[in-house]
């Protein structure tokens, strides 16, 4: 599975996201700076229909909301 997360760092929702990935340990999530990388941006709002962080792409599928992203994380772990 391809796990692409779309975030800058002074996002609050985004903190919220990289809070639980650090403290869970996973390592299987690649990240996208949105703010330091224009190429990202606008992957973010080609593929994903709108420039809103944290936005977790599962297998190129767009997931957007942390609290959803965070319970997706926990249902699916590393495998």
């Amino acid at each position: 599975m391809k796990l692409d997360l779309y975030k800058f760092d002074t996002c609050p929702y985004c903190r919220r996201v990289l809070t639980y990935i650090e403290e869970s340990g996973r390592t299987d999530i690649t990240l996208h700076d949105t703010r330091k990388n224009e190429a990202d941006r606008r992957y973010l709002i080609e593929n994903g229909g709108k420039e809103q962080v944290p936005c977790l792409f599962i297998d190129g599928k767009p997931m957007y909301e942390s609290l959803d992203i965070i319970e997706w994380l926990k249902a699916h772990p590393q495998e």
